[in-house]
């Protein structure tokens, strides 16, 4: 039967060409696009290079004061001394890594001017992030102490610096008219992995803010790292009990808030949050509504573009309801046929998902970044070819099937 309804599926595409082609093209292209932000989002928050461990991490990005009668807040990333202060007497962290937040820095070689983001980070940070060396080491506690000016920067600065040289170490990079001698040279971090991207990283010691501030807010992130992923809530526990306890140190203000999230949700709350509200929420419904409204317009156009071929197929269907065909028959008839249709459109838009993203990744466009095709993305394709096949079929088989057999066999 499924054998037959294929044939039947096969031949209708070919009678209307041009309604096949923009059944195909509207989706085909939703499932593209859905595809690549599935790959671009399937990147962002599984474990990627050089955050291996992210699975077993925590990130503190966010201190938040307000004044809960007068609804004043101020929230920045927090200081040294509060991460080192506070984050720094957790027990249940295995270690933890503190980096600056994202600067840039100018250097000039051959006339040209070159901008470098720069990250200013402790010894740890080497121990938390999974770094591939191709060159070289990082630097050392003793070094940092020291505020020794030594340097550790990715592939692409040796290149843009030193050109072709076949080894950097042990030669001097000269940012903002301060030299430093390079110790070590690491691959790209992608660009969306903002806690470890930078193409120059620096001891925190040589910032030029003031990292001694006793302040709670200042230009600092911290990751905590667990000992295993089953202590990761016990960790993030420990951090708001200890939180809970620490005051503001601002007349002004009388409610502190800081969390270690996750790496999705410390974005989300980058993004939407306040305050104890993580966003989190709010953004799902919103991620939610927008994927339903982008595939409900090609929804809509397959429903129309359906029901002109049924009508089409009225004589058929007068026929086949006059020898005994059931509603229930026809209706399954073609929901079947539209499913095929949607199949077809999903293998094309898995296709160009592969070229899409195969050209994203040669363009580099964003830095650092390598999306690829996994079963997670091809699962959602699935999902979402499906979906197009029943939404957009039910109606205009419902349709179909309500049609009298007289008034479907005098409409040919």
């Amino acid at each position: 039967m499924l054998k037959n309804y294929f044939k039947i599926a096969i031949a209708v595409l070919k009678r209307r060409k041009f309604f096949t082609f923009i059944s195909l093209f509207g989706i085909s292209f939703t499932l593209t696009i859905l595809m690549v932000l599935t790959a671009f989002m399937d990147n962002v928050i599984n474990p990627t290079y050089p955050d291996l461990k992210r699975d077993r991490s925590l990130f503190i990005n966010h201190v938040e004061l307000q004044n809960s009668t007068k609804g004043w807040r101020n929230s920045s990333s927090p200081s040294f001394y509060f991460l080192t202060h506070y984050a720094g007497s957790m027990k249940t962290p295995e270690k933890m890594a503190i980096t600056s937040t994202g600067s840039s820095s100018n250097a000039y070689v051959n006339d040209k001017k070159i901008v470098m983001d720069v990250k200013y980070t402790d010894a740890n940070f080497w121990e938390v992030a999974d770094f591939d060396f191709t060159e070289g080491k990082p630097y050392s506690k003793a070094q940092i102490e020291q505020s020794q000016h030594v340097a550790v920067i990715t592939e692409r600065t040796k290149a843009d610096y030193f050109g072709d040289q076949p080894s950097v170490v042990g030669k001097y990079i000269e940012a903002d008219n301060i030299r430093y001698r390079v110790i070590g040279v690491v691959k790209d971090p992608p660009v969306t992995s903002n806690t470890y991207f930078a193409g120059l990283f620096l001891p925190y010691t040589l910032t030029k803010s003031n990292y001694k501030d006793t302040g709670h807010m200042g230009d600092f992130n911290a990751v905590l790292l667990a000992k295993s992923t089953a202590d990761v809530d016990k960790m993030q526990k420990e951090y708001d009990q200890i939180i809970s306890r620490v005051p503001t140190n601002d007349p002004g203000m009388d409610r502190l808030y800081s969390n270690a999230d996750t790496y999705f949700r410390d974005k989300v709350r980058g993004l939407l949050g306040t305050g104890a509200k993580s966003g989190f929420e709010r953004f799902m419904l919103m991620i939610s509504l927008a994927i339903f409204l982008f595939m409900l317009l090609p929804t809509i156009n397959l429903i129309n573009i359906n029901i002109t071929r049924i009508m089409e197929r009225s004589s058929e269907i007068g026929v086949r309801k006059a020898f005994g065909a059931s509603s229930k028959t026809l209706v399954y008839q073609f929901i079947i046929e539209n499913l095929i249709l949607t199949g077809i459109g999903g293998i094309l838009g898995t296709l160009f998902s592969g070229l899409a993203l195969y050209f994203i990744n040669q363009s580099n466009f964003l830095m650092g970044l390598h999306l690829s095709m996994n079963f997670t993305i091809f699962f959602y394709g699935l999902i979402a070819c499906v979906v197009f096949g029943i939404l957009s079929g039910v109606y205009p088989a419902w349709r179909m099937s309500k049609l009298a057999i007289v008034k479907a066999l005098k409409a040919q």
